[in-house]
């Protein structure tokens, strides 16, 4: 019958521990002569460190892909919601970002949010965000809301 493990008996589990690889020291350990480091070439040498993305001289394929458009630095990217989604809420209600994003129904943080027209409200609501599509303004003041633009 095995003892109850206590601090005075504990050993790791069999075949966990390992003693140390002892490079380059001589051919009767395996890992003589070039030490594991292969044959001749920059990457057997000392101190050699390859840097990131580097394929052997290869054209590398950061460069090899080609490169298209342009990103505007001062653009605002949206996080979308459509219309159809903001039927969770009761009627006279006044839906905000932040409130979207304390309950779930926006996940991703973005600099501003907009509300698309998929879909049909059913509840008249005053709803603020960013910006409005055509049709989601027309959606939401059709429903007897308010549509309210942040800055």
């Amino acid at each position: 019958m095995a003892q109850k493990p206590t601090l005075s008996n504990l050993k790791p589990p069999r075949g966990s521990r390992h003693r140390k690889v002892r490079v380059g020291r001589g051919m009767g350990s395996k890992m003589g002569k070039t030490a594991g480091a292969g044959n001749k070439g920059q990457q057997s040498r000392r101190g050699y460190s390859r840097r990131p993305g580097f394929e052997g001289g290869q054209m590398p394929l950061h460069r090899r892909l080609p490169k298209r458009g342009f990103s505007a630095p001062d653009s605002t990217t949206y996080a979308v919601i459509n219309v159809e989604s903001l039927n969770v809420f009761e009627a006279g209600e006044t839906i905000s970002p932040e409130i979207l994003y304390a309950l779930g129904v926006l996940r991703v943080k973005r600099e501003g949010l907009k509300i698309l027209g998929s879909g049909e409200l059913k509840v008249a609501l005053t709803v603020q965000a960013h910006a409005f599509s055509k049709s989601a303004e027309a959606k939401i003041t059709a429903a007897g809301g308010k549509v309210e633009v942040l800055q």
